[in-house]
């Protein structure tokens, strides 16, 4: 997994690079999503990973797709990634993007993951909460997770706070061990 994101982040740097100089952060993410929904597809993904398909086969299949999406700088980035047998990182490559289209525009990204489904209030609670710790507008990614018992355990950029009953069953289980 490390591999996937170290080898995807000077993708996606290039190209928050070149979406901030055209001021084109929206449609680049626009397009992005759609590349990756794209490959994430199975039948697509047979076609990407296939050498009986030609370069041009699958670079047309994707940019056909695309259709207005696809100005001559997303085609030349398609190219770019064919060429180098790296279109299977376009989902990684997009969730970098937009990671770093929301730090530059004042928004941190937050995966919150929950025993059980949280009502607005709570989950709007836990937003202002992580505002006021970062000091940026928060954008939450609610998720259910049963594994975990209870609680939450909240997902910011590399912090993690684990506030689950799992997480402090493990943490007692390593203080018993030691």
């Amino acid at each position: 997994m490390a591999e996937i994101i170290t080898v995807a982040r000077p993708y996606a740097e290039a190209v928050f690079s070149i979406a901030s100089e055209q001021k084109r952060l929206d449609a680049w993410s626009e397009a992005l999503v759609w590349l990756a929904a794209m490959v994430e597809n199975p039948d697509v993904a047979e076609r990407v990973t296939n050498p009986k398909y030609t370069a041009q086969e699958v670079e047309a299949l994707l940019l056909n797709v695309l259709g207005e999406r696809a100005d001559e700088t997303v085609k030349r980035f398609v190219a770019a990634l064919n060429e180098n047998h790296r279109l299977m990182l376009l989902p990684e490559i997009a969730s970098q993007y937009e990671a770093l289209k929301a730090e530059s525009e004042g928004m941190l990204e937050a995966v919150v993951q929950s025993a059980f489904a949280l009502d607005p209030a709570q989950v709007a609670e836990l937003a202002d909460t992580l505002s006021k710790r970062y000091g940026k507008s928060v954008r939450l990614d609610v998720r259910v997770d049963q594994e975990l018992i209870g609680g939450v355990r909240v997902l910011v950029g590399d912090d993690v706070i684990d506030a689950s009953v799992r997480g402090k069953l493990y943490a007692l289980a390593a203080s018993l061990k030691n």
